[in-house]
């Protein structure tokens, strides 16, 4: 149910609460209901709010918050590639590329985060490089031509699935980005989204928080096209061994979040959106 949807001068305002009647959820989600410490269902979304046009400095920019987690994602662009997407030969063209950065701010999260001023740490690394391959998934590079775009995505605070938080932001700002480049062709094959499950007190959920992803027993990330196709999946048992049919419940949540992302994705982008 769409809480607020407004057009202001200093950007575009979506926020959907994400909750559906118990009888629209899909039949193999119906047994796997729950009461959770916020009072979602097991298949809820938190809350999602999306706001373009957050910053006025790059050529695209999204605040996006799911629950307390809000991430900023923007997008830069430059009319240069890296040399390794150069033509090898004189009748080649060079090819675009897409990358992204990652960054929690010191107050995003309690204890403070110690600035990353001299060597970015392991996961900050391992999750920029995630969000960068995500968003590649989705793009022609042939059509993009010769030109970089940069997704930084800032974690403002952090409540729980800051990665996914930022593929699915980043794509809007993305997806914004490229609507602003000309092409004899269409640029973004499919939009990317991404969202976590995972197993809290035996039972799958959709969309962890804090208080769920530290104790969950199994935590997994899910990053899926808008068709329906997997880009990345990545599951830990954190404590005993999962089966088939407890990976298979997962999926089945992640892809009914990623089926409301997508229309969320849609709605804020509305004539930028990339896709027939």
């Amino acid at each position: 149910m769409v809480e607020k949807t407004t057009n202001v001068n200093e950007g575009w305002t979506c926020e959907k609460n994400s909750r559906q009647q118990f009888s629209d959820a899909p039949n193999h989600l119906k047994d796997y209901r729950m009461s959770r410490h916020d009072g979602r269902a097991s298949d809820q979304l938190r809350p999602i709010s999306v706001k373009r046009g957050f910053t006025k400095t790059s050529i695209s920019s999204v605040l996006i918050e799911a629950g307390n987690t809000m991430v900023l994602c923007t997008a830069s662009l430059e009319n240069k590639v890296p040399p390794f997407r150069m033509p090898r030969d004189e009748d080649g063209q060079p090819l675009g590329w897409v990358t992204a950065e990652y960054n929690m701010l010191p107050g995003s999260t309690s204890p403070r985060k110690q600035r990353d001023r001299k060597k970015v740490d392991g996961r900050t690394t391992e999750i920029q490089r995630l969000i960068g391959r995500s968003l590649r998934a989705a793009v022609d590079f042939e059509a993009l031509g010769e030109h970089t775009i940069m997704i930084d995505c800032d974690v403002l605070q952090a409540d729980g699935g800051t990665r996914t938080l930022s593929i699915t932001g980043g794509f809007i700002a993305l997806a914004e980005a490229v609507h602003s480049l000309q092409s004899d062709r269409p640029i973004i094959k499919d939009n990317v989204a991404a969202i976590s499950v995972g197993v809290c007190d035996g039972a799958p959920v959709l969309d962890l928080d804090y208080p769920e992803d530290s104790t969950a027993e199994v935590d997994m990330n899910v990053i899926m096209t808008g068709s329906g196709k997997f880009i990345e999946v990545q599951g830990t048992a954190e404590g005993e061994p999962f089966d088939m049919a407890t990976l298979q419940e997962q999926l089945r949540l992640a892809q009914h979040g990623i089926e409301q992302l997508t229309a969320i994705q849609k709605e804020c982008l509305g004539d930028a959106w990339p896709l027939g």
